[in-house]
């Protein structure tokens, strides 16, 4: 029967769309047909709305062994024969409306993604925003997804090494739900996508199919409303046990040779896996449905095309190998089928029970392929009005600064994260080593090899609404200093770029400019962009979008475990340097929106040369060894920097503002492109000497002493006691 325009409109086609489907295929389409175009040309799958924004982002470099789009995830050279394997990617909508499950299916999928290339997950990161702490849905999200994010890595064995978390109203409807997952494989070994040899077999393998998830990518592309719940069975539910068996069995797969190419079950299911790899390499499938695995009854065949079931791949066998695998399958107790096989034919044709459910071009339904591509409207957000009428002459300068101090170290954005994290296993799985050292990146040693992979993820969405562009590249630079400060030379990022609705034209510029910000500072940085997600329309009916959020995920190498670099202050005595330039700047810090309440205010100070400047000159501090701890100045502003270091390694401090600033500027402001810095005495005169030469401004601004944190001589509380409200707050909050 064929399919109407109205019911295209119901699956959010455009009328438009509708009539580019039916050139494609010279006919109106069926209902199954239409279904597969629904969600295969959604946002979510397709990237109609940003892929000409994206293609304009650097993805060269000389260690990359795949280009963003080429595989399922970024593929870096680091040296010894290995390479490390990584992506981003969100669960944004599944989050916000059932936490637990949204949560943790995110991250099965996102290792999948690792795993399905030949790479061996060893650490997992992830980027969560919510609403006002103080309210009892943010509690509950908050309290389902981080159990569902520790639930399933600690079950399935790999550790989450770090991240970040942040709360702010604008994400009281939709939260942000960012999961990130790093392997390892050695160059050579990793897998394709790719559907080559006309009858090959098409195997699934892994869970059996249900009705969870069906039209979960066209869900993730529409704004959310009250009536969101009704999607609930857009949720997939995850099983981690079922996903490390199938990891394991992936593995030794591969090791037989049998394999031509493997991908995971994400979004639209068997549709997305069957279509892009036959378009990868221009073949066709023939897939039978009946033949899929399920564990409910009479699903029709649509609702089996497009069921995102989770812990599922498809794999392209070599013919005659079937045996091989299906001896793994069994060793595994993993459910498996033989589905289909490739053809010729450069269609996916979907038969049911013998009757033809769908025939389509495959290449028409590949990202990059048929779909449609749109260049949208946009213009200046009218917000912006409000941020040029900021004057940082009409905010007083406090009183008392101990007192804002308190409120800072308290405040969610800046306190310990630790009810988080303590739900995490950092130390998980033994196939590498993780560290638990306080430093601005999470640290994982590569086994077999000297070196180890410095990780974070990062974005300071308050600055890229202030300023797409320069919020953005500032996103950029955060990341990579986090990376050097930690001893590493940043090497590839992946990105989650987390918007409201793109048919809005104030959407649409703060994800242009972002764009031309992250690609700028990845020349500037030499971190060609590996791939990554898009996720718009995280956007309430009401037009309440959340802040602009590009999440940085980045992974930089640290050649010798002497150049590891902790944060935390290590002996009395040691010398406590500023570097970088102070700027008398409070825009956008936590300081004024959330002390102050000033809500629009421009993004901090930023220069992306000084930027750069202060990096190499930090890293090849680190290289000579005259660099005791490294933390970079960030939330919170120098103070929370001192602080932290303080807190982390047991010792207080003693430091002397500068008279030329404004004190509370000087403190709690957030200017880009700085780092605290403790050395050794004897190591004073080559610190200094190498700083003047990098030409790269530094300046001594006290001691490591006591357990006292002093400022101008005035206690701003003891280690001990800061400490205690400083890890204490959140939970305070969360009750």
């Amino acid at each position: 029967m064929e399919a109407t325009l109205e019911q295209a409109q119901q699956l959010g086609l455009l009328p438009e769309e509708f009539d580019k489907i039916k050139s494609i295929l010279g006919r109106t389409p069926n209902f199954t047909e239409l279904s597969i175009y629904s969600v295969m040309w959604s946002e979510h799958c397709s990237y109609k709305n940003s892929i000409t924004w994206l293609k304009t982002l650097p993805k060269e470099g000389p260690a990359m062994l795949a280009k963003a789009g080429e595989e399922n995830a970024g593929l870096v050279d680091i040296g010894d024969g290995l390479a490390v394997c990584f992506k981003i990617e969100s669960h944004n909508h599944p989050s916000a409306i059932e936490p637990y499950q949204g949560a943790a299916t995110g991250v099965g999928g996102i290792n999948r993604d690792i795993f399905s290339m030949g790479a061996r997950p060893i650490a997992q990161l992830n980027s969560l925003r919510f609403g006002n702490i103080d309210t009892a849905r943010t509690k509950w999200l908050l309290k389902g997804v981080t159990k569902g994010i520790g639930d399933y890595g600690n079950a399935f064995g790999i550790p989450t090494v770090g991240g970040e978390v942040y709360f702010d109203d604008c994400y009281e409807t939709n939260i942000l739900v960012n999961a990130m997952s790093v392997g390892i494989a050695k160059v050579g070994t990793t897998i394709s996508a790719i559907a080559e040899g006309e009858g090959n077999p098409v195997y699934i393998f892994g869970a059996a199919t249900g009705k969870d998830g069906i039209h979960g990518a066209a869900f993730a592309s529409k704004d959310i409303s009250e009536d969101s719940v009704k999607d609930l069975p857009s949720v997939q539910v995850g099983d981690p046990f079922w996903e490390k068996l199938i990891l394991e069995a992936s593995m030794e797969l591969i090791q037989t040779g049998a394999i031509i190419g493997m991908q995971d079950m994400g979004a639209a299911g068997i549709t997305c896996s069957t279509s892009e790899m036959a378009a990868k390499s221009g073949t066709g499938m023939l897939i039978h449905l009946d033949k899929v695995p399920l564990r409910q009854e009479n699903m029709k065949g649509w609702e089996i095309l497009l069921s995102e079931s989770q812990e599922r791949m498809l794999v392209i066998l070599e013919k005659g190998t079937e045996h091989k695998a299906e001896a793994i399958f069994k060793k595994w107790e993993l459910t498996y089928a033989q589905i289909g096989e490739v053809t010729n034919t450069g269609r996916v044709q979907y038969y049911m029970n013998g009757e033809l459910e769908a025939d389509i071009p495959a290449e028409s339904l590949a990202l990059g392929g048929g779909a449609p591509v749109y260049k949208r409207e946009w213009t200046e957000p009218t917000y912006f009005e409000k941020i040029k009428a900021y004057n940082i002459d009409h905010v007083s300068v406090p009183s008392d600064l101990k007192a804002v101090a308190e409120f800072l170290l308290q405040e969610p954005n800046i306190a310990s994260k630790r009810w988080v994290f303590n739900q995490y296993d950092s130390m998980v799985g033994t196939v590498n080593q993780s560290t638990n050292i306080a430093s601005d990146a999470a640290v994982v040693k590569v086994k077999g090899s000297n070196k180890s992979l410095a990780l974070t993820v990062d974005c300071n969405s308050r600055y890229v609404y202030a300023d797409p562009e320069t919020g953005c590249a500032i996103a950029v630079a955060e990341a990579a200093r986090n990376i050097v400060c930690t001893g590493g030379r940043p090497s590839a990022i992946t990105n989650c770029l987390n918007f409201g609705n793109p048919y809005d034209k104030e959407v649409y510029y703060q994800f242009k400019h972002s764009i031309d910000g992250m690609g700028k500072a990845c020349l500037k940085f030499g971190t060609p962009v590996t791939g990554g997600n898009v996720s718009f329309y995280n956007q309430s009916t009401d037009g309440v979008a959340v802040y602009p959020t590009p999440t940085i995920g980045m992974v930089g190498i640290i050649e010798k475990p002497e150049h590891h670099t902790g944060s935390a202050f290590q002996n009395n005595g040691d010398l406590i340097y500023l570097v970088g330039a102070s700027q008398n700047d409070i825009s956008s810090s936590q300081y004024l929106a959330k002390y102050h309440k000033v809500s629009h205010s421009p993004a901090p100070y930023f220069d992306l040369d000084a930027e750069k400047q202060l990096q190499d000159a930090i890293y090849a501090a680190i290289e000579k060894s005259i660099v005791t701890s490294a933390h970079d100045i960030s939330e919170g502003g120098l103070f929370i920097t001192l602080a932290e270091s303080a807190m982390q390694g047991g010792k207080g401090f003693d430091v002397c503002t500068d008279a030329n600033y404004r004190k509370d500027a000087w403190l709690f402001g957030e200017a880009q492109s700085r780092a605290v810095i403790s050395v050794s005495p004897e190591a004073k005169a080559d610190f200094e000497a190498h700083f003047a030469g990098m030409q790269v401004p530094v300046l001594q601004i006290g001691t490591v002493k006591g357990d006292d944190m002093v400022i101008d001589g005035n206690s701003f509380g003891t280690v001990n006691g800061v400490r205690n409200r400083y890890d204490n707050a959140l939970a305070a909050r969360l009750g």
